[in-house]
């Protein structure tokens, strides 16, 4: 990712924002979600900035969409949302192979995940 200080300064509080959020999440969520996302920023480090710029939308989207599902006022039981098949179309074969095993943890009972 760029260099710039102040730019790194809001990819750590992003970073640490979103690890923060999961704490709101089931325990077995939480723990492949923190997993992906240490995962994710680390792959992302030397991105270019057309990239990063990408990669930090997407990740403050998605940590608004988890905010917005865990709060006390949208508490419907549900975390996350579908995916349109032209959004997934939008996916390299690798990061649908990514999202493919990160599907599979999700499936998997929780005495497995322990």
């Amino acid at each position: 990712m760029a260099s710039n200080s102040g730019h790194v300064r809001r990819v750590k509080a992003l970073y640490k924002a979103i690890l923060k959020i999961h704490l709101g999440l089931p325990i077995h969520y939480r723990a492949i979600g923190d997993q992906y996302v240490k995962d994710e920023f680390r792959r992302n480090k030397t991105s270019d900035t057309k990239q990063t710029d990408i990669f930090m939308h997407e990740w403050t989207k998605y940590y608004v969409t988890i905010a917005k599902q865990l709060s006390h006022k949208n508490r419907t039981g549900v975390i996350g949302e579908n995916l349109s098949s032209d959004f997934l179309d939008c996916f390299s074969s690798e990061q649908l192979g990514q999202l493919y095993e990160l599907f599979q943890e999700t499936q998997k009972p929780l005495k497995d995940k322990e």
